[in-house]
């Protein structure tokens, strides 16, 4: 991920999945800034895989934090991206088909769920193009 932004402390690297026209899904890659209150009312904790490879939207907006685990989201067009510690995936697409992702480093996905609040800002930051 290519970033000016996100090698500075005052950023986490993010990806965001995203809804667009047609019931498909896309990715943004960007960053999201540190120290940044987030209007959540709770989070949880996750090790279910049972949806590996099974094309789904996501149940909420939410942030989800990987913790253990490496991962290959894939979203409606066939693009790919890697999921791992230390970059945060924004989960926006609500509607449609959806992405899927597996496993490709290790045997489980330890992560955190954020939900977010209807209506709160998730704060991402897109990478401008080159």
């Amino acid at each position: 991920m290519t970033s000016e932004k996100a090698d500075t402390k005052n950023y986490l690297k993010a990806v965001r999945l995203i809804n667009i026209e047609n019931d498909g899904c896309e990715f943004e890659k960007g960053t999201i800034p540190i120290r940044q209150h987030i209007n959540a009312n709770y989070f949880f904790a996750q090790t279910d895989i049972s949806l590996q490879k099974t094309s789904h939207a996501a149940p909420r907006r939410q942030y989800v934090i990987t913790l253990k685990g490496k991962l290959k989201f894939q979203v409606t067009s066939g693009e790919t991206f890697i999921i791992e510690p230390g970059i945060i995936l924004i989960a926006n697409d609500t509607q449609g088909a959806g992405h899927t992702w597996e496993i490709i480093e290790g045997e489980e996905w330890e992560r955190i769920y954020i939900p977010l609040e209807d209506g709160a800002e998730d704060y991402f930051e897109a990478n401008k193009a080159p």
